[in-house]
């Protein structure tokens, strides 16, 4: 921000103009202040509960402001999806990190899926929104089946790549299906193990118990996917 100063009276005495202007606000900070609220009313209320006044309350600030940065209910709906999206991104880099320089393609898999459950009160949040746009695809008029397909279209492509990896380690040139069908065997087993972790999360939301099996569930998908 740019400090001005105002001169004074005769006395040739500054008053600092800083110190009587408000900050000038940060877009970035103020766009998530508005997306963090959307999150809170839709894992709460639903998508059609997610208007400018509901978020605008959530959010502590006017129904003006809201308007302001994002023009349309359409837009600040896909602002809080690309939100929990990128969150997700976020944890799975932290986690990847975590696990060295070269990891084996089942590790990269799990710590993957790992981060997509819902295990702790913000996963379990950010799960909700996202089943709840999903649904909504079916029948909004705001959020379309290609708005929220992304996602998982990326997830598969990242975890057949694994997939290419490991089998491509583990078995031996002479004898394996040629370079093309294999290709395809992996994003076909790709969407399954996406398919199965989004049903494992969906479960994870109304099973208690099911977190106590949630690593053994895991290892048992892995067990039949990983060198298929």
């Amino acid at each position: 921000m740019v400090r001005t100063y105002h001169e004074g009276g005769p006395d040739g005495s500054h008053t600092r103009e800083r110190d009587r202007m408000p900050k000038l606000a940060d877009h970035d900070q103020r766009r998530t202040q508005i997306t963090s609220a959307a999150r809170r009313v839709i894992a709460r209320d639903g998508l059609a509960a997610a208007t400018f006044q509901s978020v605008a309350a959530e959010a502590g600030i006017s129904v003006r402001l809201v308007q302001y940065y994002f023009g349309t209910k359409r837009k600040f709906l896909l602002a809080t999806h690309h939100a929990v999206v990128a969150d997700a991104g976020a944890r799975f880099t932290r986690r990847l990190s975590t696990l060295g320089a070269e990891p084996a393609p089942r590790e990269v898999i799990r710590a993957i899926l790992t981060e997509l459950l819902p295990t702790d009160a913000d996963r379990r949040r950010d799960t909700i929104v996202l089943n709840t746009f999903h649904a909504a695809a079916l029948t909004s008029t705001d959020v379309g089946a290609e708005d929220t397909l992304g996602a998982p279209r990326f997830l598969a492509r990242a975890i057949a790549e694994q997939l290419r990896r490991a089998r491509g380690d583990a078995a031996p040139a002479a004898g394996r299906a040629s370079e093309q069908a294999a290709g395809r065997a992996a994003e076909l087993d790709a969407e399954l193990i996406v398919a199965g972790a989004g049903g494992l999360a969906q479960t994870l939301l109304v099973d208690d118990g099911a977190e106590q099996r949630v690593g053994e569930l895991l290892d048992r998908l892995l067990d039949r996917m990983v060198e298929a």
